[in-house]
């Protein structure tokens, strides 16, 4: 990823709730990302999503925190708030629990780039551990999709 990122010269920012920065933190892990990730938004809480990323407040009340359209909005308020290329947004329910009635393992992962948005909608199983492994890995190659 970092690779694809150096290459084509551009830049990358991520909005994060049940990875808690776990996206930036892989990403990071790759020498060179210096070059290519601009930095990350940790907004766990909700009120955070609006405050610090720019998620619409009445879509937060309306639908809650994990929603397809909150994941798009994450990313496009880590798009413009860090000034990068591409956005990439996270929300979903990690568990063990049902959050606002929506099931462990549901995850939503928003892409903001140069052609638009993108947004995928995913079902994992596992633990809190394996859901947010998995909710990184998919971001990831949601992003190498669109890199290509």
């Amino acid at each position: 990823m970092v690779a694809a990122l150096l290459r084509l010269g551009q830049t990358v920012a991520a909005a994060e709730s049940l990875t808690a920065g776990l996206v930036t933190a892989t990403l990071t892990e790759v020498p060179g990302s210096s070059a290519v990730v601009r930095g990350g938004l940790v907004v766990y809480a909700t009120d955070l999503k609006a405050k610090l990323a720019g998620v619409d407040p009445a879509l937060l009340a309306a639908h809650g925190a994990v929603h397809p359209e909150v994941a798009a909005q994450l990313a496009e308020g880590a798009r413009e708030r860090c000034g990068a290329d591409w956005g990439l947004g996270l929300t979903g329910v990690a568990g063990p629990d049902p959050q606002d009635g929506v099931a462990p393992g549901t995850v939503h992962i928003g892409l903001a780039g140069p052609a638009g948005r993108d947004v995928r909608t995913h079902r994992f199983d596992g633990d809190r551990a394996a859901v947010r492994r998995a909710s990184v890995t998919a971001a990831l190659d949601l992003l190498g999709e669109h890199l290509t």
